[in-house]
């Protein structure tokens, strides 16, 4: 597996079907760091409350949502590949968890109603966006006052710079979805600048994991 193994998350709709394609063999690849996704898991269950309603965009095929269903309230878990989603519901399903709505629809798409949300995640999506600073922007919009948005990110301009003249070639071809090419640090700013106070930092790798608060 490659620094792209955490692309789980599609949310560009051109690439909605790279992500129908590969969503069998995916769900079948085991997590590449387990000590960090389950590190990952318990920070983000320490900010987590029974009565919270959260939403996850880019769920993929569901694996954050499935553990932390029991420690809130709802999770409303949106994703734009179907199969994704199709493979999702089937494990809700087997493990007898009710509490997650899973349903099609990107985040440039999405809407709610300002304040609506008591958490947000999107994990491992933020680089395959168009407009992260839109999507940001947002995400604080629909966070209640001291709302938690949760996020980690591939981050390969700290290392793999020259991938943003690769990328597009292979976008171009349809052998990868659209790859934004930024640093942890830019991560960080774009987070900060879109309002939120960053709460928690861990840096494993490539990706960068942070927990940030909505600014009052």
């Amino acid at each position: 597996m490659t620094a792209f193994e955490h692309m789980e998350r599609p949310m560009t709709r051109p690439s909605s079907r790279f992500w129908d394609r590969i969503a069998d063999k995916y769900s079948r690849q085991p997590v590449r760091d387990e000590a960090a996704y389950q590190r990952k898991l318990k920070v983000t269950q320490d900010y987590l409350r029974p009565d919270m309603e959260v939403l996850e965009f880019g769920c993929g095929t569901g694996s954050t949502a499935l553990v932390h269903a029991p420690f809130v309230k709802h999770i409303r878990a949106i994703d734009i590949s179907e199969r994704m989603l199709e493979i999702a519901r089937g494990k809700a399903e087997a493990a007898k968890v009710g509490n997650i709505t899973f349903e099609c629809a990107a985040i440039d798409d999405f809407d709610a109603p300002d304040e609506t949300y008591d958490a947000i995640m999107g994990h491992s999506i933020l680089h395959l966006l168009e407009d992260k600073e839109a999507a940001l922007a947002k995400v604080r919009r629909m966070l209640k006052p001291g709302g938690i948005f949760v996020s980690s990110t591939v981050c390969i301009g700290d290392k793999m710079k020259w991938f943003k003249f690769v990328g597009p070639i292979g976008s171009f071809l349809g052998l990868m979805p659209l790859v934004k090419v930024f640093t942890a640090k830019e991560m960080e700013a774009s987070i900060a600048n879109a309002g939120f106070a960053i709460d928690h930092r861990w840096q494993p790798g490539n990706s960068v994991f942070i927990v940030a608060k909505k600014a009052r």
